[in-house]
């Protein structure tokens, strides 16, 4: 299989697609490590296994209305396996293996049948001091965004994903991208202070459009950045509320379909004014974990 991401927006031909088969009973707060699942755990809001089937499956149907080949990871018993996002990356035509937290590590072996049908010197492992999760990674043109976080932050938090390192291992191992880490406020216990991956706060649609929080960025002068570059007019700011929903967290399928949250009302609004069809699902239960569109999936080949 040969790979090819150059952005987060080309037309999609194949992507994984997480699955809610045995996700496994209810987690107890202690088991949790992100204050989204939390917050549902204490106020007995926590999504059930059958809605969570029922938005996935939803999702895959979409999917299979614009003919996108989608694998699937391979069923673990008793295993959360709905964000496939953060097990890998692919940039340009290399598929990278993350180096996530230790409580999900089990869910990669899950995708090894997917990255074995891969050229062996187009599949790179992260190395050990370069902490990474996909949800981190986003492409845009010629560059690639990361999130991540100072040392002090990495060790602080169980929210703090990706370091500076794996920063550096992107740069070196991809000369002719401009790559750049972005800082993001973290919170292990308010999911509303807190900003899990870049996916969270940023998000390009379309081809020179996207949509940005600017609060979850610890560094104004990074929102600066952005806004240079995509330019003011084009970026869909998203109010506190909003960002705390991740409306930031929809999916692209081409430049002019994206799947998103039937929730997301002004959002979708702005999107179907700058003429690109919204495809509108319910994903109100699985947000509740801390993801919805992007966290589910791990595209493989955009054209």
């Amino acid at each position: 299989m040969s790979l090819s991401v150059n952005s987060e927006t080309g037309f999609l031909k194949s992507v994984v697609l997480g699955i809610p088969d045995d996700i496994g009973p209810v987690p107890n707060i202690e088991e949790c490590f992100d204050p989204s699942s939390v917050y549902h755990l204490e106020n007995n809001s926590y999504p059930t296994a059958i809605d969570i089937s029922k938005e996935m499956a939803d999702f895959l149907e979409v999917l299979n209305k614009y003919n996108v080949k989608v694998l699937r990871p391979e069923n673990i018993l008793n295993l959360n396996q709905v964000f496939a996002r953060d097990l890998g990356f692919v940039i340009q035509d290399t598929f990278l293996i993350s180096n996530i937290i230790e409580n999900r590590s089990n869910e990669i072996p899950a995708i090894e049948h997917i990255i074995n049908q891969i050229s062996s010197d187009k599949v790179l492992k992260i190395d050990s001091n370069s902490k990474i999760e996909g949800g981190d990674v986003t492409i845009f043109k010629n560059h690639v965004f990361i999130g991540a976080s100072n040392p002090t932050d990495f060790n602080k938090y169980k929210v703090a994903r990706t370091n500076f390192e794996a920063v550096d291992f992107i740069k070196n191992y991809f000369p002719n991208k401009k790559v750049m880490g972005f800082e993001l406020f973290k919170s292990d216990t308010d999911k509303n202070e807190n900003t899990l991956h870049l996916d969270c706060c940023f998000q390009p649609v379309s081809n020179d459009l996207a949509i940005i929080a600017p609060d979850s960025f610890k560094n104004k002068r990074d929102v600066g950045y952005l806004e240079e570059l995509i330019g003011k007019s084009n970026l869909f700011y998203l109010s506190k509320e909003e960002k705390n929903n991740m409306h930031s967290n929809i999916f692209s399928i081409s430049p002019k379909v994206v799947i998103s949250d039937k929730r997301f009302s002004r959002l979708n609004s702005w999107l179907q004014q700058k003429d690109i069809l919204v495809e509108e699902i319910n994903y109100s239960e699985i947000s509740k974990m801390g993801g919805l569109f992007r966290c589910s999936t791990l595209p493989l080949i955009r054209d």
